[in-house]
């Protein structure tokens, strides 16, 4: 069916931008519609079914009276006749000259509400206008092929710019699917995730290309044809979906965006079909957790193994090596990457019969397999089964149902993490607001996943929320539980078949708490992963106030969504009352459904009203009926969806409850109180920090201090690292213990890695105890209505069940929300979600293309194909454009790895040679272990860094840890800073460091609770150590409080890279050589600890007794909080008494004399009782 001209997706004759979207999308297909049953007023929809041919009865009908706002939105013919023909009119027009002309005026009956779009697309038009003029053009002959842009030489190529048909005529293999380089290279550079191209700044490149000679330069109108046809072929398929509301919105195909990662041979080698065994109980990714290990249903998890011959499947009887047979239970990879399973035994009894042992399992090797259950079967080998193993239904789950599905090919799960949030799409401070819905593929390894190319645009919409965005995309999840998606593993080069399933759901704590259903933050139950909580007064009760420090009773989606349909039930009696108790008490309430419940309270009282001799159950039972047959649009979509609970399966993310959280709170607790002189001494000490082995942005003291009420993450996150260092004197005793508790507990948050879960596990709970109780002493009431404290107490179970929670961080998805606003910026702003979600398939497509990756082509035979040579190895070979798509090349550097410094240019800037030295010029010859490697004349270079085992690269003064020779027959490494790093020059693979040693004390410094480094006996201690010695680098302080260095230093300020002639204040440290490790850094925390003794470094509980602690807090808080009630009431009485004033005196000087006499005459004629009357009167006017 051809694109109907419906007023919702008119274009804008005065916008230059809807001209270059409109040429692409003229003779689009509609988007596929929904039928809708209606309930009187209540609009659902049903699953979506494809257009073609003519409408039925039910959407023509549908269509004939929908709404949207205020707009009108008509899939029929266009009513106006006049405003159909000057659209087309004008369509021809921009076709033909590629400028619109005519109409000054937006069509009738489309609104936009922000008319800075007018202003924007002004800009463009008249920047255009002036690059034109300035050449001498004019704006409109920008795109006319009869104009003199081209050269003589170029009007052979009239048909190269019209004709569709051009790609196949000139097709260059090495460059397919594109026709030219420059084609390839003009959709590249239009789709580069940052760096967007309008269509006006398209035209003029264009017109540029041809102006210098560039042959065969397409059209701006083939360019856009192009695009959409490769989108359309290649790319991922934007699906147009009517939410049960009644919202419009477009979301990409996040079945195909998984589905590319398997077909794309840049990628597939990263991703892991199956859990995996920690190596040397390791835990780095999510695989490795509980989740995917154990918690979650094992027929989510990929359910075969392919060994090149055979399919073996879980629930299937196998047969191993020995002749004993099996049940694969749940596939694993283990520390080798070898294939192994949990599974159940068969045993054999003297009758015969088989007994399946379900009651223990044991661990099985793939490679001991021989025979599936195919087969058993074929050979005739399948035992009868005993009584006990048929009543437990495990034959009857033979063979696999997921075989059927296979249809002969391997069959594996990909999970995806879905993370949601509002965004808004301007680049002014005006908030536009957008629910955004991106995912990312959580089969991939962490490394991967940080990286802006592997983070997917979903969907977006200015209307629909996140719950009911999902509700589309969930169809497409679970339509893959029944449909597997057919792709191609660019491993094997076979075809597989695909399920997704939802890992977790990342995000802010509101949006994580609309997914789960839950009350929000302000609700007596305020967490959505447990029932801790109360009234406001239970919460300050001893034992109320000591539950808000733990982790409660969890609430899960099945608990969830029975409370939701329990007042779902109650609304159909049209009591609202009901419901909002419903609702306090139990701290579900879920936004998506809420629209329904107020839907049904108003019918049910509308019905009652229309037939008051009908019982109210009558009444119910009807509605619940219809409750029933549309259960699938009524109630939250991620509360019903396979293998995801929406209460444990949203962790706490690290970024907004620490960083943006109790980071923030404790940082703003702490500055409020400074005075300018104590500012300006904490701004010249944090600008001196050392940030060397920190890995942070370069620390900008004087605008985070001018600032300080607007910090960022990234600001804050330095701040944690080493704001224990600045403030040990300009905040309070026990601010400067929380200080201290969150620098420790953050550290340990951002591990990448957990070497001893058990031993880490225990860390974690006594750091989140010690915040919180430090914290309560600060302010008690915090505890009770500021939830990111509250749950901390979670952050165990979440790291149990995904890993570290560095790799459920939202940094990445919020990084790509500047991707996504570009595409804002850029579209016609009159259909949003359909042209951003068009846009990033576009960026998909490319991205696809530049890897090398495969897509089935309907035009080639439905066969796999993927891109020409050219095209694959254009991104590899340009680090570049791989920076510019989000892609980092992950090579792994070789440990002792050296690179020379740069070599010294001359007065002419000629490099100068290479400077040589002799062993006793070096700082090693003044080594303890002062032994030349060769001899002492033959010649040393200095280099530049030195490549740790852990891939940091160490620069000269660095701190490190590392294998010392003189520390013979001990495995503990010995820390210390690097002085030199030399290179033999002429066997470069001998490569040495040369290390002041340092020693850590035996205890912890006194005030910080972090290790001491001095030198051994107050002695200089150099090391030469092989290069390859080098562990990992790290990050240590001058211990500037010990040593009273002050701030009295003074250096030029330089501006805009000159002398300034103006000073600043510096730290001038102290000649002691007494140094903190900084056990607060985040870079390599995981390795520090496991180098030091774990004494030094293990946190230690403030209260011991923390119920007791909770307890006496407890005391105090009642006492704050009635003493602030009783302030509050007394406040409000005098507002309104003032209040009450300020009108009587306000009243005309008259009419307070008539309302005088008149209460005095009716005072003496009817008493006391008259003039209580009187008021009573005067109360109610």
């Amino acid at each position: 069916m051809a694109h109907r001209k419906a007023a919702i997706h008119v274009r804008s004759e005065v916008l230059q931008r809807a001209l270059d979207e409109a040429v692409a999308h003229t003779d689009e297909a509609l988007p596929a519609l929904e039928e809708f049953a209606v309930f009187n007023d209540v609009t659902m929809a049903d699953t979506p079914t494809q257009t073609g041919g003519s409408l039925s009865r039910e959407e023509q009908a549908m269509w004939d009276t929908f709404e949207a706002g205020a707009t009108a939105f008509d899939a029929g013919e266009d009513l106006n006749v006049r405003a159909q023909q000057q659209h087309q009119e004008l369509g021809r027009k921009a076709d033909e000259y590629g400028v619109w002309a005519g109409i000054e005026v937006l069509p009738e009956g489309v609104v936009l509400n922000d008319t800075e779009q007018f202003w924007d697309e002004n800009d463009e038009e008249d920047l255009l206008a002036d690059i034109m003029r300035g050449i001498g053009r004019s704006p409109s002959s920008v795109g006319d092929d009869s104009s003199d842009m081209r050269k003589p030489s170029d009007l052979g190529n009239e048909e190269f710019e019209g004709s569709e048909n051009v790609a196949e005529e000139t097709n260059d293999p090495p460059w397919f699917p594109y026709n030219s380089k420059l084609m390839f290279l003009l959709d590249t550079i239009d789709n580069l995730p940052r760096l967007r191209i309008s269509g006006a700044l398209m035209r003029v490149l264009l017109w540029l290309l041809r102006e210098v000679g560039v042959s065969k330069v397409p059209s701006f109108d083939l360019l856009r044809k192009t695009q959409k046809k490769l989108r359309e072929e290649s790319g991922v398929p934007t699906v147009h979906w009517m939410s049960p509301k009644g919202n419009a919105y477009s979301f990409n195909d996040v079945g195909v965006i998984v589905a590319n990662d398997w077909a794309n041979p840049l990628v597939r080698p990263h991703i892991k079909r199956y859990p995996m065994i920690p190596p040397g109980g390791v835990v780095s990714e999510v695989w490795h957790a509980a989740k995917w290990r154990g918690e979650i249903d094992r027929h989510c998890l990929s359910p075969m193994f392919d060994d090149g011959i055979r399919h073996y499947f879980i629930d299937e009887l196998a047969q191993l090596r020995n002749g004993n047979l099996v049940i694969p239970l749940r596939w694993l990879e283990d520390v080798d990457g070898e294939i192994v399973a949990d599974a159940w035994l068969v045993e054999l009894g003297e009758d015969g019969q088989a007994t399946i042992i379900d009651t223990t399992t044991v661990m099985i090797h793939a490679d001991d397999l021989v025979g599936n259950y195919l087969d058993l079967v074929r050979e005739n080998l399948l035992p009868e089964w005993s009584v006990a193993t048929t009543e437990a239904g495990h034959p009857s789950r033979m063979p696999n149902p997921d075989r059927a599905l296979a249809e002969g090919d391997p069959i594996y799960t990909s999970f995806v993490d879905v993370f949601g949030d509002d965004v808004s799409g301007n680049r002014s401070k005006s908030w536009n607001k957008h629910w955004n819905i991106y995912v990312n593929h959580r089969n991939l390894p962490r490394k991967l996943l940080y990286q802006q190319f592997h983070t997917h645009f979903v969907s977006t919409s200015t209307h629909a929320s996140i719950p009911e965005q999902f509700q589309g995309i969930k169809t497409i999840i679970e339509s893959t539980h029944t449909k597997p998606l057919k792709v191609r593993d660019a491993d094997t080069g076979s075809q597989i078949r695909l399920k997704l399933y939802c890992n977790c759901g990342p995000g802010d704590n509101p949006a994580q708490s609309e997914t789960s259903g839950h009350i929000g933050v302000k609700g007596n139950y305020p967490c959505r992963k447990c029932h801790a909580g109360g009234t406001q007064k239970v919460k300050e009760t001893n034992e109320g106030f000591h539950k808000m420090f733990l982790s409660a009773e969890l609430r899960s989606s099945v608990e969830t969504l029975e409370e939701i349909k329990s007042q779902v039930k109650a609304a159909c009696l049209g009591v609202a009352q009901s419901v909002k108790d419903a609702q306090t008490e139990t701290g579900i309430k879920d936004m998506y459904t809420q629209y329904w419940i107020d839907s049904l309270i108003e019918r049910a009282r509308v019905m009652q009203k229309e037939n008051p001799t009908i019982p109210a159950a009558t009444i119910q039972a009807e509605l619940m009926r219809w409750v029933h047959d549309h259960e699938e649009a009524i109630y939250n979509s991620f509360l019903t969806l396979d293998g995801f609970d929406a209460s444990r399966d949203t962790p706490v993310e690290i970024l907004h409850t620490i960083l943006l959280g109790v980071v923030k709170y404790l940082w703003h607790g702490s500055h409020t109180s400074w005075t300018a002189a104590q500012k300006k001494t904490y701004s010249v000490r944090l600008q001196g920090t050392n940030t060397q082995g920190l890995s942070i942005h370069a620390i900008r003291a004087t605008y985070i201090m001018q600032y300080a009420n607007s910090l960022i993450g990234r600001q804050l996150k330095t701040l944690a690292q080493v704001n224990v260092f600045h403030v040990y004197d300009l905040v309070g005793p026990q601010e400067f213990l929380l200080t201290k508790a969150i620098g420790e507990l953050s550290s340990l948050l951002w591990f990448p890695e957990i070497r001893n879960v058990e031993e880490y596990l225990a860390d974690i709970d006594t750091a989140v105890a010690n915040v919180l109780d430090i914290a309560a002493l600060i302010d008690p009431s915090k505890i009770i209505c500021k939830i990111k404290y509250h749950l901390l107490s979670h952050i165990r179970e979440d790291i149990v069940r995904f890993g570290p929670l560095v790799g459920v961080a939202t940094e990445v998805f919020e990084s790509f929300n500047a991707v996504f606003r570009y595409c804002s910026i850029l579209s016609n702003h009159l259909a949003p979600s359909r042209d951003i979600a068009y846009k990033m398939s576009a960026l998909e497509t490319v991205k696809h293309f530049l890897s090398g990756g495969w897509w089935r082509s309907e035009s080639v035979d439905n066969q796999w194909i993927q891109p020409g040579p050219s095209v694959r190895h254009f991104m590899t070979s340009n680090p570049v454009l791989q920076a510019l798509y989000g892609w980092t090349s992950h090579e792994v550097l070789t440990p002792g790895t050296v690179k020379l410094e740069a070599q010294e240019r001359g007065p002419n800037g000629q490099k100068l040679p290479q400077v040589r030295l002799s062993w006793s010029e070096t700082k090693g010859s003044q080594a303890i272990n002062n032994v030349p490697p060769h001899n002492n004349t033959q010649p040393w270079s200095r280099c530049k860094y030195v490549v740790a085992k852990s891939q940091d690269r160490c620069t000269v003064g660095s701190w490190v840890f590392a294998k010392s020779p003189l520390s013979a027959g001990s495995d503990a490494p010995v820390p210390g800073r690097i002085v030199e790093i030399l290179q033999d020059s002429i066997r470069t693979s001998n490569a040495f460091v040369v290390i002041d040693v340092f020693r850590a004390a035996a205890t912890r410094d006194e005030v910080f609770g972090m290790p001491v480094l001095s030198r051994p006996f107050d002695e200089t201690c150099l090391h030469v150590v092989p290069a390859a010695s080098i562990l990992f680098e790290f990050n240590t302080q001058h211990d500037c409080r010990h040593s009273k260095c002050d701030t009295s230093g003074v250096q030029p300020v330089t501006q805009e890279r000159i002398a300034s002639g103006a000073t600043e204040n510096v730290v001038v440290h102290k000649a002691v050589d007494r140094y903190l490790i900084n056990t607060h850094a985040f870079h390599n925390a995981h390795l520090i600890r496991a180098a030091l003794p774990r004494n030094l470094t293990i946190p230690i509980p403030y209260a011991p007794n923390r119920e007791e602690h909770h307890t006496a807090i407890a005391v105090n808080l009642r006492s704050i909080q009635d003493a602030k009630r009783t302030k509050t009431a007394a406040n409000a009485a005098a507002k309104k008494a003032q209040a009450a004033a300020k009108d009587g005196m306000s009243a005309p000087a008259a009419k307070r004399r008539r309302l005088h006499d008149k209460e005095t005459e009716e005072t003496d004629v009817e008493g006391d009782g008259g003039a209580i009357a009187v008021d009573g009167e005067l109360g109610t006017r």
